[in-house]
């Protein structure tokens, strides 16, 4: 038999540390390769571990609750007499010398998580560059692709009969979500290994619809963003006592070192307009009763949304990034747009990917997905890296404006605040109309006062006058 370790990874956002927020299994278990066997939360995302291999549980190292260092060994497994073929025993250290042991055996490869030398029968491969954050807690994290691009290469044969596919945990649960063989995968990856576009082309090439991951399925009728208010819930308090301490940790020690890096490093500029959207509210309740869009979440903030991308159409150079270390302002040709969302968990900025391509109702299917997603806890790092411009929707919470901060890296971000009833001078007489508050700041260093008042300007236009999403467009 042999006991073999699965140490807590760094699933791609750069951090540091991760708090284990619940075991899916307990001594004396069995487990699967590709298992989930706990979930962890790291930065702004609750994230399943997969284990990648086959054994019985033999020891949990931490309880639920701990915050655990990247590296560190969470959970030791088992293993079968196949396995001591593929990883010579190993002793278990205690925990106090668990970082100190280096084991023998390949330790699984998640995405920015390095690997120690070991000896291998194994087909060769490249060995990846370690990617484990210097143990800092106060730096904020700078996001990675969650999954690298797969690179353009001869194709690799199938993997060898009897041998096991070489593949990272997060391939191998995709693999096992879609019902594919990995051994039947053509690897397109360095040294042979299977990549998600690998198996994603196995499963398109086996034409038969497959489930996507939970994550990615819309839930119904969610709001339309930030309707999930709460911070972690507070630890249970004496009544009498005068104070609560409440450790900084997860989202909210990242959001905090985000928020202060980005109001430090960019100078910001708001702008505000109030504006008449009577018309975009009738356009709302239109679309709603549109036998074409059944079954969409249509709201205000869908078209709030698409005035957003008909702006920066109109106004490229505002869809940017400044580049302090290049000293050079990078221009986008495409937009990821960021909705900010209060979580059960804190603030999260998912981000809707090449928005700028989508047609009204993809726009609508991505909104409500983003949204079920972040009120479920399960958006991942990937939905949250290279955003470029954040709507936030404060009227959800009766709010009329703000002076949003920035997400860090992006150029600009624009408040919504609450649509009310309000009197109106319309066609040279007062009426009682629909009318909001925007609030846009952005960073000076990229946007001059005249480019941002235009951009701002345009998305009033729209939303006062909605026929410009077409005549704009």
């Amino acid at each position: 038999m042999t006991i073999r370790e699965f140490k807590m990874p760094d699933v791609g956002e750069g951090l540091t540390e991760a708090e284990i927020l619940k075991w899916f299994v307990q001594p004396g278990d069995t487990v699967t390769d590709g298992q989930v066997v706990c979930e962890v939360e790291t930065a702004k995302a609750a994230v399943e571990l997969p284990i990648p291999f086959d054994g019985v549980v033999h020891a949990l190292l931490f309880e639920e609750g701990t915050t655990v260092d990247v590296g560190q060994v969470i959970i030791s497994v088992q293993t079968g007499s196949g396995e001591a073929a593929e990883a010579p025993a190993q002793e278990i250290p205690a925990p106090a010398e668990a970082e100190e042991a280096a084991p023998a055996a390949r330790q699984p490869v998640l995405v920015g998580y390095g690997v120690s030398e070991a000896s291998t029968k194994r087909r060769p491969r490249k060995a990846p560059a370690p990617a484990v954050a210097a143990q800092n807690g106060t730096t904020a994290p700078v996001a990675a692709p969650a999954v690298p691009a797969a690179p353009v290469a001869p194709a690799v044969p199938a993997q060898p009969t009897g041998e096991r596919p070489l593949a990272k945990p997060p391939v191998r649960k995709l693999a096992k979500d879609l019902g594919i063989d990995l051994a039947s995968v053509v690897p397109t990856g360095d040294g042979g290994v299977v990549t998600r576009e690998d198996v994603h082309a196995a499963a398109a090439a086996a034409i038969a619809p497959q489930a996507v991951p939970a994550a990615a399925v819309p839930a119904a009728a969610p709001a339309p963003v930030a309707e999930a208010v709460a911070v972690s819930a507070a630890p249970a308090a004496d009544p009498s006592a005068r104070e609560t301490r409440i450790p900084v940790k997860g989202v909210r020690k990242v959001t905090a070192q985000a928020m202060v890096g980005s109001a430090f490093t960019a100078p910001h500029v708001t702008e505000f307009i109030t504006l008449d959207v009577t018309r975009t509210m009738k356009l709302v309740q239109e679309l709603k009763d549109d036998p074409d869009l059944a079954g969409l979440r249509i709201n205000p903030l869908l078209l709030i949304a698409k005035a957003v991308l008909v702006a920066i159409r109109r106004n490229p150079d505002v869809n940017a990034s400044w580049d302090e270390a290049a000293q050079e302002i990078v221009l986008k040709h495409y937009v990821n747009l960021g909705i900010a969302a209060a979580t059960p968990r804190g603030l999260i900025v998912p981000n809707i990917k090449d928005a700028h391509a989508k047609t009204l109702g993809e726009l609508s299917e991505s909104l409500s997905s983003l949204v079920a997603t972040a009120r479920d806890g399960k958006t991942s790092p990937a939905d949250m890296q290279n955003g470029t411009i954040t709507i936030t929707n404060v009227g959800v919470f009766g709010v009329d404006t703000g002076t949003p901060i920035l997400n860090p890296g992006e150029s600009a971000i624009l408040a919504v605040g609450a649509i009310k009833l309000q009197p109106w001078v319309h066609k040279g007489k007062v009426k009682p109309r629909q009318v909001t508050t925007l609030a846009l700041s952005f960073d000076h260093r990229l946007i001059d006062g005249e480019l941002g008042s235009k951009f701002l300007a345009d998305i009033a236009a729209v939303l006062e006058h909605p026929r410009r999403l077409v005549t704009w467009s």
